[in-house]
């Protein structure tokens, strides 16, 4: 089997899309759940101005990382393929949090390797550097520009903040083993190109 560059984001794609969550409801007096969570941005969702979320965030942002559960079904999954593939995580998380994260993946038996944190959410330039085969991402414009600007498949794990319409070259799952289901049958086309 030929061996693939995957390009996967963390937040939200390896750990549960409602890690923010509890910490919304608790720091905020919200009583929200993910279904709530319609748009990618927090902002609307909480009752401080957004110089003061984004004070919180700061504040914040290595506990939540540190304590992110991780999506069902992620480990099975990447532990299968990185014995087969390489892993190349992508995440607009800031380099400051790259020694903690790390960590994170070795707390919960995730093999990796790169990981690269690029403090944005503008991840082409470094898909294109990783030179990765295929994408795998929860946030809806990313992986549309993702899939458009590399002409690669972006898998895109459904929550309710990113069921916008999509190309046909970004293929919405459910679930890690939807998403493991596809990418087998992808790669077997890619055996021979």
């Amino acid at each position: 089997m030929k061996k693939m560059r995957f390009g996967i984001d963390i937040d939200g794609t390896v750990t549960s899309p409602a890690t923010f969550v509890p910490f919304l409801n608790e720091s905020f007096q919200l009583n929200i759940t993910l279904e709530d969570v319609v748009q990618y941005e927090f902002y609307p969702l909480v009752n401080v101005t957004n110089e003061e979320f984004d004070k919180w965030f700061l504040e914040n942002e290595a506990r939540i990382y540190s304590s992110s559960p991780l999506a069902e079904g992620a480990s099975v999954v990447l532990q299968k393929w990185a014995k087969q593939h390489e892993l190349i995580f992508i995440s607009a998380r800031g380099e400051g949090m790259l020694e903690l994260t790390k960590q994170w993946f070795e707390n919960n038996g995730i093999s990796f390797d790169h990981i690269e944190l690029i403090g944005s959410h503008h991840k082409i330039a470094a898909a294109k550097r990783n030179m990765v085969d295929i994408f795998f991402e929860d946030k809806h414009d990313n992986a549309v520009m993702l899939h458009e600007e590399l002409g690669i498949p972006v898998i895109l794990f459904d929550t309710p903040y990113n069921r916008k319409p999509i190309p046909k070259g970004v293929k919405r799952v459910t679930t890690w083993n939807e998403a493991y289901q596809w990418v087998e049958e992808w790669v077997k086309t890619q055996v021979n190109q």
